[in-house]
């Protein structure tokens, strides 16, 4: 195998020959309790990937075909399979040896971490090994290893997350199993109405109630942010384009940071007085502007329109 980092290690498997399958791209995550296969699997969910926990080995072969019945919905699935199933898990080489003869295009992904990493990490949650039994946390952790041997030796990539955070984890995941090609980060950017409260779930708010507001003005009252009227009056006051502008240099190291973090998700509030002009408007500028950077996709909600 070849250390990439320190951290990571990635080698052929008995399956590397195996022609390209048809069907969903199928990944085991597996490896040693207590390494971060929740993390892992967390990660791989948020990336798109459909992710089954704790599946019995012999359950694999029925859930890829079922899959791959799908037409298409799910091109990507992610199986836990741990030791939690005790015995079971004997039954996972074999398994996977099946899959690949039948021409799966299956990958493994093995989580792994020193004794005494794992030790703590068992300490720290006050839970006892699942192999532990009678004995010690550090008597679970050698059966374990012992269960586990063959599919750590055969794996298609191996992660040691004993000097990782749950950070530096998902970032490692990210990179391994990330689409390179789809933006990271999922930014909302919301409108909203001062007088209904700010959005709770909001990480950023704004107020534009600052500029002039086009509820005044007779022919602009009944119409939205949304009319084209109504946007060029607001995007057209002085301080709007300036506003705009800064505000979006100053989320740029904001977003980078997101990114650093693996965070896959953050919200920008945009409120004015009632969430129907003035917010609106500049919500809909701005997230135009924002979702043209690469890193990451920028959608658009109006939540107090049409509430006036």
């Amino acid at each position: 195998m070849t250390s990439l980092g320190g951290t990571l290690s990635a080698g052929s498997t008995s399956g590397s020959s195996r022609p390209p399958g048809n069907g969903p791209e199928v990944l085991i995550v597996t490896g040693m309790s207590g390494a971060g296969r929740t993390t892992a699997a967390n990660v791989l969910e948020d990336l798109g990937w459909y992710v089954v926990d704790n599946l019995p080995p012999q359950m694999l072969k029925p859930l890829a075909e079922l899959v791959g019945r799908a037409d298409g919905a799910l091109p990507k699935l992610a199986v836990v399979v741990d030791v939690r199933g005790r015995s079971l898990y004997s039954d996972l080489a074999p398994s996977l040896r099946e899959l690949r003869d039948q021409g799966v295009t299956l990958r493994v992904l093995f989580l792994d971490s020193s004794d005494e990493a794992l030790v703590r990490r068992f300490e720290s949650v006050r839970r006892p090994h699942p192999l532990q039994g009678e004995g010690r946390i550090l008597d679970g952790i050698t059966n374990e290893r012992d269960l586990v041997a063959e599919i750590r030796a055969s794996a298609d990539l191996l992660i040691d997350t004993t000097g990782l955070n749950v950070h530096e984890l998902a970032r490692a995941v990210t990179d391994a199993f990330g689409d390179s090609d789809s933006p990271s980060l999922r930014l909302t950017v919301m409108s909203f109405g001062f007088k209904y409260g700010i959005p709770v779930d909001a990480d950023h708010v704004a107020d534009v109630r600052f500029l002039p507001n086009p509820y005044w003005l007779p022919h602009l009252r009944d119409l939205r942010g949304t009319d084209q009227p109504v946007s060029d009056f607001v995007l057209g006051q002085n301080g709007a384009d300036t506003f705009i502008s800064r505000y979006e240099a100053a989320l740029e190291p904001v977003i980078e940071g997101y990114l650093r973090e693996n965070r896959r998700y953050a919200t920008i509030a945009i409120g004015c007085t009632g969430g129907k002009h003035r917010s609106v408007a500049i919500a809909v500028e701005l997230g135009r502007r924002l979702d043209k950077l690469k890193s990451l996709n920028a959608s658009i909600v109006h939540r107090d329109l049409g509430r006036e």
